[in-house]
């Protein structure tokens, strides 16, 4: 039955789901924290990452731990006044930071493609953009031809927004996205592409 759904898939697709495997195969030999060199688990050597970036939380995620810390403190001032207030403090505001902490995510470019992990996770197969789909990088917005981008991390000072046109895994379907990062010139040649 597999055999028979490879065999209708084209040579492009037959590549992308490759390269999206050597991809999860490539970064999953390092560390979250890549600067600490390939896992020692790890029993072949995993080539270089061409790039990485670490990407804080976005807005979302803070809103999130901004509402459940006030509300937390807030029923224990309410409930207990203000010494269970203070007693609590401690306990909320560490927890909200562990969360936003673990909120971080790497966005990656290996060899074979480009995701987007969050720590003490595995990356998810469709988060993958193989390298060999993507059709174009470009500095600054998408322009107006291209599919509507989907908006990835957030703006934070020395960070300039890149454009990434795309086939999605059907090898046919134009996709785009939006990626604040650190240095585009860098991550324009580790896709293969020029600005």
């Amino acid at each position: 039955m597999a055999a028979q759904a490879r065999d209708e898939q084209s040579p492009l697709q037959v590549k992308a789901a490759r390269e999206s495997e050597l991809h999860l195969e490539q970064t999953r030999g390092y560390r979250f924290l890549v600067g600490r060199g390939p896992k020692p688990s790890a029993t072949v050597l995993p080539a270089p990452l061409r790039y990485w970036q670490y990407d804080l939380p976005g807005r979302t995620a803070l809103l999130f731990v901004v509402v459940v810390v006030a509300v937390w403190l807030g029923v224990f001032g309410w409930v207990g006044g203000w010494s269970a207030f203070r007693d609590e403090a401690p306990l909320a505001l560490g927890l909200g930071l562990l969360v936003l902490l673990l909120s971080i995510c790497r966005f990656t470019v290996s060899d074979h493609g480009l995701s987007t992990d969050v720590a003490g996770t595995r990356t998810s197969p469709s988060n993958v953009v193989p390298r060999v789909l993507v059709r174009e990088v470009r500095l600054g917005d998408a322009p107006e031809a291209w599919p509507e981008p989907a908006r990835q991390a957030g703006q934070w000072p020395g960070r300039q927004r890149v454009a990434v046109r795309h086939l999605a895994e059907d090898g046919r379907t134009e996709k785009a996205f939006t990626h604040w990062v650190r240095d585009p010139e860098a991550f324009a040649t580790a896709l293969g592409h020029r600005l």
